[in-house]
């Protein structure tokens, strides 16, 4: 809503005059109580709205609605969300699809390379139980002299034959997963099968280290300079990866890799949230992932597809990320940012570009109250005491909030991570189901839009997250590949709400004087949990039932969890640590702000 105060140049008056409030041109009388706007809205009349307060603190929320909340720049920095949406679904899924191992594969045997594939696999290879599925073997060889074998011209082997491992390679069969990966072509199976699983982990751990060097040039450089930043060490080492001839090259590409995740998206995504009205950030925030996200991370399958090439995904996938050196022309930097680092004319600037474009004007009064007020907050917090995050943990209650939101986004972070790699374990095709699987994206963020400022965040928390879990158990107890599939899908589904409360409810829980580094705190948490997510997930060689076995315990623990945190739906966020303290103290366990209204 803009201010209901007038900001022009006026004297006090005791006759009656008009005044623009909610860009509706009213007449004013001093000795009325309450204005009545045309669409039924009441202002209360002050001595404040009738004449200049020449001092009022002028916030940067407050000159929103004078430049647009969601005008036609709002719009263009919207859709220039696109191509950083992108970037970010292609350098998280990405490994995915260039370490990809058919389900089929044996030990190669030179001496029988000229026989059809069905009668090398017949001479050389045993057979072997695979879950309740008979086939053969795809780490051990019949110990044999084959050159004898081809002499004899044996049908079949005998299934007497000693064994041994496989010697001299692996032959692989394409038919499903129509091109060779790098995990194919270094021949990550049998005992070097976890080699996939430890680069992914590797990845996550380079997320942190990321997090926290682009979290730190954001702070002291801007944020335009960390969103080209991340973007640029994604396309080198996504590009260098192409080159890997070992498992250590590849895990360190992998690890610089990782710098790029979360931030190479999250750095535009706080920027245009920053410059829309507060009624249309949950729209933004949740159709931006919805829309745009969603349609890369369905697209990646068919681009690893088509091209057929490892190298050439690496390739497509990374250099898009150059395109953020465009980002300094494109778009403005926080002006938030700028106001906290005492640079007002550039701030000012932006604003008057918002204003250009947007067709609108600022009073020059707000404009000088806003800087006023920017002076004196700055000052202000200058002389007060630093926080760190330490302070989160040095009361009962807030260390208590911190905690559980802690475990709480690591058991979202762990489920989610888990449901995403779990795909290639369905026992489906590995492109149609992680299609299936992803597209589950607008659905759950398209609810989220409608129900979240709605329902409130703890039920809607928990709800998901225990849905999730009960889906992925429900998995495990069907025998059809395409029915458990799907109830897998609806886990999947369902933990994708859970992760967007999670990542706003973080922000609205913990107090102003360490928000950025709590909020920090808990995204880190849920790195180090989505590195033991590919692990979860590996478990598969030891029973197909135990990724999402683990995945529905984790995510029921953890959505009954949320219901120990307090809502934060039309209530006041907590301001110092006082209020951090004391937030939701009067909220019961069983209060819903759906029921309230």
């Amino acid at each position: 809503m803009p201010p209901q105060e007038k900001f022009g140049e006026e004297e006090p008056s005791t006759v009656s005059k008009q005044e623009v409030i909610n860009g509706t041109e009213v007449v004013m009388d001093p000795k009325a109580e309450v204005i009545v706007l045309p669409r039924g809205s009441i202002v209360p009349v002050t001595s404040s709205a009738v004449t200049d307060d020449e001092h009022r603190d002028v916030d940067f929320d407050e000159l929103l609605p004078y430049v647009g909340e969601f005008g036609k720049y709002q719009k263009i920095l919207f859709v220039l969300m696109i191509p950083f949406a992108f970037f970010v679904a292609w350098v998280y899924f990405s490994q995915i699809f260039i370490t990809l191992v058919p389900e089929e594969h044996w030990c190669r045997v030179p001496e029988l390379a000229g026989l059809p594939v069905e009668k090398r696999v017949a001479l050389s290879i045993p057979p072997e139980m695979h879950g309740l599925m008979r086939g053969r073997a795809k780490c051990i060889m019949y110990d044999v002299n084959y050159t004898e074998i081809l002499e004899l011209d044996l049908p079949a082997a005998d299934p007497d034959w000693p064994t041994k491992p496989c010697t001299n390679g692996w032959e692989f069969n394409y038919t499903v997963i129509p091109y060779s990966t790098v995990a194919t072509e270094l021949e990550w199976v049998c005992e070097d099968a976890a080699l996939p699983t430890f680069a992914q982990s590797i990845f996550f751990v380079g997320a942190i280290f990321g997090g926290l060097i682009f979290g730190y040039i954001a702070d002291r450089y801007g944020r335009i300079p960390a969103l080209v930043g991340t973007n640029l060490v994604g396309f080198v080492s996504g590009i260098a990866t192409v080159f890997a001839t070992n498992f250590w090259q590849f895990a360190a590409c992998r690890f610089f890799f990782g710098f790029a995740f979360d931030n190479c998206f999250t750095m535009m995504y706080i920027l245009v949230l920053e410059y829309v009205g507060p009624k249309w950030r949950t729209f933004v925030a949740n159709m931006s992932i919805a829309l745009f996200f969603t349609f890369a991370a369905c697209a990646l399958p068919w681009i690893a597809y088509f091209l057929a090439d490892w190298r050439l995904t690496c390739i497509a996938t990374s250099v898009p990320l150059i395109l953020a050196l465009a980002a300094p022309w494109l778009v403005p930097e926080s002006a938030r940012w700028l106001v906290s680092q005492g640079k007002f004319e550039r701030a000012l600037t932006i604003l008057s570009k918002f204003e250009r474009i947007n067709g609108t004007k600022i009073p020059d009064k707000v404009y000088k109250n806003f800087q006023e007020t920017c002076a004196k907050i700055r000052k202000e917090q200058e002389a007060e005491k630093s926080y760190s995050v330490i302070d989160l943990f040095r009361t009962p209650r807030l260390r208590k909030i911190t905690i559980l939101m802690v475990l709480i986004w690591m058991a979202i972070s762990l489920v989610f991570d888990g449901h995403v790699r779990n795909v290639d374990n369905l026992k489906l095709d590995v492109f149609v189901t992680f299609t299936v699987a992803a597209a589950t994206e607008l659905p759950a963020d398209t609810f989220l839009t409608l129900v979240l400022d709605r329902w409130g965040r703890r039920w809607l928390a928990c709800g998901s997250m225990v849905v999730s879990g009960i889906f992925s158990l429900w998995a495990i107890l069907v025998v059809d590949n395409v029915y458990a599939a799907s109830l897998a899908i609806m886990g999947r589904f369902c933990v994708n709400i859970s992760y967007n409360i999670g990542l706003q409810y973080a922000a609205e829980l913990l107090p102003t004087v360490v928000r950025a580094q709590g909020v920090a705190l808990v995204h880190i948490m849920g790195y180090v949990a989505s590195i033991v997510a590919p692990f979860v997930v590996y478990l598969s060689v030891v029973s197909e039932i135990l990724p999402l076995l683990v995945l529905g315990i984790i995510g029921i623990a953890g959505g009954m969890l949320a219901l120990f945190l307090p809502e934060t739906l039309d209530q006041d966020l907590p301001q110092t640590l006082q209020d951090g303290e004391d937030f939701g103290m009067d909220q019961s366990l069983w209060d819903m702000p759906c029921l309230v209204k």
